[in-house]
């Protein structure tokens, strides 16, 4: 299946959401923030690692927020697929970041989680 780079402050709903993209078959890797997964893509690209094919990345987090996350992994990794998972989607949904990627407005149920990552894997 995909390789996912999985962005999440909340511990809990990280691991939910981690175990169950693995469940789909997905390989993810987790991070609890953008400052973090951008060394995470920035170690892969120099290492010449697999890179992902999914970033799923929450938009508001400490630090780096999810859409200056995007940002940066698409200068890494242009080909990168990106999600946004947020619940606050009445301020964000005008934003040209997310209006151009999927969004997914929490609260969700994950089997919606992996059939939205599923169809956008696909396309």
């Amino acid at each position: 299946m995909a390789s996912i780079l999985l962005v999440e402050d909340d511990s809990s709903m990280r691991h939910f959401l981690h175990k169950a993209l693995e469940r789909a078959g997905h390989t993810v890797m987790v991070c609890a923030n953008g400052l973090d997964a951008l060394r995470v893509l920035v170690l892969t690209r120099d290492e010449n690692q697999a890179p992902f094919d999914l970033l799923l990345t929450d938009i508001v987090m400490p630090g780096m927020d999810g859409i200056q996350l995007s940002q940066r992994a698409l200068e890494i990794s242009p080909g990168l697929k990106i999600m946004f998972m947020t619940g606050f989607s009445a301020i964000v949904m005008n934003r040209k970041e997310v209006s151009e990627n999927v969004m997914l407005s929490k609260p969700f149920h994950l089997k919606e989680l992996v059939e939205r990552v599923d169809k956008l894997l696909a396309a």
